[in-house]
């Protein structure tokens, strides 16, 4: 099993920035990507970051004002956020799965954390 435990989201004026962290803890996790979920609306992708870190893959949203990255020593992936809007605010899923390669889908992720709620005030 692998447990995911995401942390840094808050209230952060519009324009703010914000850095989630999500550490794993268990076996191995290759693919690993975040989702997120506003009220009354479906959960969406985000990002996604392959094991080197080398690939990348974003949500058009959020492309340009968001920046994925992993270390690999710590079992940690990140997610910068600047230039945050209120449509950002959405409570924030870390995702991990055993498999190589980018994935936008939430069906490719065996593993999830809790989440952490971002709110961004106008």
């Amino acid at each position: 099993q692998v447990q995911l435990v995401e942390s840094g989201g808050g209230l952060v004026q519009a324009g703010g920035s914000l850095r989630l962290s999500c550490a794993a803890s268990g076996r191995t996790i290759s693919r690993l990507g975040w989702f997120r979920q506003a009220p009354g609306k479906e959960r969406e992708f985000v990002a996604a970051i392959s094991w080197s870190g080398v690939n990348t893959d974003y949500a058009d949203s959020v492309k340009g004002r968001f920046t994925i990255s992993r270390d690999n020593a710590k079992n940690t992936v990140y997610l910068q956020m600047n230039s945050l809007k209120p449509e950002d605010t959405a409570v924030y899923y870390c995702a991990a799965d055993r498999s190589y390669g980018l994935a936008q889908w939430g069906i490719e992720y065996d593993y999830w954390g809790q989440g952490t709620q971002v709110t961004v005030s106008s």
